[in-house]
């Protein structure tokens, strides 16, 4: 499948995440240690709030490690939020618009998992998007559809059920069309100002996702990670250290909300 992280606190430079910890994104995209791929190499993007509302994007077809341009501007960019993605392609093609973060107006979306029988079901799944979010889709993997479903079902006005409502929704049709009913997923959501990760799985058999509790001991055995306030958080589909203790699992069928000093865990339940 994929890798991803996000992150969320006082401005950094993306390479202090990507590149800098000793299992960093780019070391996942050639070694994930608990993916089903071990090998994420069919292109990444990066999303990243600056000064503006609308956040910045780069994506590529290139592997993440092979690529100078995102060594060059994960130097250059300070960022108190951004999302970063390794993509282990499925059953779509490796292009451009299909590499992860997708963007919708402030909003950016990253994905790791799979619908099962997606080329089935995705003509039922499309006719359900708003016509007016339609033209906006851009490439075709069954993450961007799942994107614009949440966005059709009220993703930015109340995130969390527009999610459970996406979910139940893909859930009914494949019911509806007699094939195999399973999502999996872990989610990365951000508006700019609040951080959403999900992790679900119909069959109960996630994804992994963590999230870090504190940097404290971090801070002293890493240098990397020495520009990182108290308050700020990562989300990652794997830890970015050995130091087991900092990352806590993210439960089966969870949603986490993070903001600021604030972290919520509450159930999803589609």
């Amino acid at each position: 499948m994929c890798r991803w992280l996000a992150y969320l606190g006082n401005p950094i430079y993306l390479e202090d995440l990507i590149y800098k910890p000793e299992h960093s994104l780019i070391d996942q995209s050639l070694a994930a240690r608990t993916s089903v791929t071990t090998t994420n190499g069919d292109g990444f993007g990066v999303g990243w709030y600056g000064n503006r509302v609308t956040p910045g994007i780069y994506r590529s077809i290139q592997p993440a490690w092979n690529d100078r341009n995102l060594r060059d501007l994960a130097a250059q960019i300070s960022s108190p939020l951004f999302l970063a993605h390794v993509r282990a392609a499925t059953e779509t093609a490796v292009q451009q618009s299909n590499c992860h973060p997708f963007r919708h107006g402030k909003w950016l979306f990253v994905h790791n998992g799979v619908i099962d029988n997606f080329q089935r079901i995705k003509r039922e799944l499309v006719l359900a998007i708003a016509p007016e979010l339609y033209p906006a889709i851009q490439g075709t993997t069954d993450s961007e559809i799942m994107f614009y479903l949440a966005l059709t079902f009220g993703l930015t006005n109340e995130p969390v059920p527009a999610l459970e409502q996406m979910v139940r929704f893909i859930e009914q049709v494949s019911q509806d069309m007699g094939v195999s009913a399973s999502v999996q997923m872990t989610l990365g959501i951000t508006e700019g100002e609040h951080l959403i990760a999900v992790r679900y799985s119909t069959v109960q058999r996630s994804r992994s996702l963590y999230y870090s509790k504190s940097w404290r001991s971090c801070q002293l055995l890493n240098p990397w990670c020495k520009q990182l306030s108290e308050n700020a958080r990562v989300v990652v589909s794997e830890p970015l250290t050995a130091l087991t203790d900092d990352w806590e699992e993210v439960p089966e069928s969870t949603v986490l909300t993070i903001k600021a000093k604030h972290v919520v865990m509450q159930p999803f339940q589609p």
